[in-house]
């Protein structure tokens, strides 16, 4: 698997590091893709852009 980087908040990343600890990961990168996965899997069930769209919105990513 190939890696990449992305940019996150100091207070968040806080946070990812308190939970991934608290929750058993081995490593705040594993808590991170874990919850990218499970958020992918409920938008991959959608059977619509638009229905993908309802989504976003009601988790607040778009408006």
């Amino acid at each position: 698997m190939g890696k990449g980087k992305i940019k996150l908040e100091k207070e968040l990343l806080k946070k990812i590091k308190k939970f991934a600890s608290m929750s058993g990961y081995s490593s705040p990168e594993e808590f991170i893709t874990h919850c990218l996965e499970k958020e992918i899997a409920k938008l991959e069930e959608a059977d619509s852009e638009e229905e993908i769209k309802k989504k976003l919105k009601g988790l607040g990513y778009i408006s």
